[in-house]
């Protein structure tokens, strides 16, 4: 064990954010996203829930102040009915949690397919056990200042 390394995050995830380098992209998948048919590194943390794994996350992670985004997010597949208002509501706590590690992030949306496409150059997919519809989230790994 070691101090202020939060508990949700398994040696594994640790090991794999240490290994990232700067610009490399990691995504936080939900449970339904294909993540072994996108990315031959992938990492399961079943049972936990975005919003608790990208605070963690934030903990050990700096965002790419270098880049025009720090943060990637499916979009929603014009006209989809299961989210009526066009924006998920989980993208919410992203948002807040992305702004209190990194008050000026922006955030890129990808198209869905493109979305998969796109993960396939991710460094890892972490799938976590989000049920929330476009649960999603790729975040662009910064410097250590």
């Amino acid at each position: 064990m070691l101090k202020k390394i939060p508990k949700r995050l398994s040696p594994e995830l640790v090991k794999t954010l240490m290994e990232m380098g700067h610009g490399d992209e990691i995504l936080l998948a939900d449970a339904n996203y294909p993540a072994a048919t996108n990315n031959k590194r992938v990492l399961r943390t079943d049972g936990i829930l975005m919003p608790e794994l990208l605070k963690d996350i934030l903990e050990l992670l700096p965002l790419d102040t270098y880049s025009d985004y720090q943060a990637c997010l499916m979009a929603v597949v014009p006209g989809d009915q299961a989210v009526p208002n066009g924006r998920p509501p989980i993208w919410d706590n992203y948002e807040s949690a992305i702004k209190a590690a990194f008050p000026d992030y922006k955030l890129k949306l990808i198209e869905r397919q493109a979305f998969y496409q796109y993960s396939h150059d991710c460094f890892a997919i972490v799938q976590t056990g989000e049920t929330a519809l476009y649960g999603n989230l790729i975040l662009k790994k910064g410097v250590v200042q």
